[in-house]
């Protein structure tokens, strides 16, 4: 999904969508591979949503650490995910290239931790209070 917010270029991926979209091209051709790599790479800022929420096999945290090792201070990424740091490791099933990908998303961020009933629950939450 493409969007635009004023004049930067960015785009928006679910976690699953970028992962398929990886691992097709990977199995195609490398070079095909390495093309949507710069095409990704080129965005000001790119939305990964919904990272750690499903599995991710050893070979798609390699091509996730590629795309972020490319943008690495060049380009702004935002994650969302409700897993903590701590449990990066699990979500990319090795501890060091999740602490390599930490290592790199971490050095000159801005970390935004909301605690709290989620956004999207709001709705829900005013209703069953209304009903007690």
């Amino acid at each position: 999904m493409n969007i635009s917010y004023s004049t930067f270029r960015t785009y928006i991926f679910k976690k699953k969508e970028l992962y398929a979209y990886f691992k097709n091209n990977n199995q195609k051709s490398p070079v095909i591979f390495e093309k949507r790599i710069k095409h990704f790479a080129k965005y000001k800022l790119l939305i990964i949503d919904e990272l750690g929420y499903l599995p991710i096999d050893k070979e798609d945290s390699k091509l996730i650490f590629q795309l972020i090792d490319r943008r690495y201070e060049t380009k702004s990424t935002i994650f969302i995910t409700n897993i903590p740091f701590s449990n990066w490791d699990e979500i990319f099933k090795d501890e060091v290239l999740a602490n390599a990908i930490l290592d790199s998303i971490l050095h000159h961020s801005h970390v935004i931790i909301i605690i709290g009933k989620s956004y999207r629950l709001k709705k829900y939450y005013e209703d069953e209070e209304e009903e007690k």
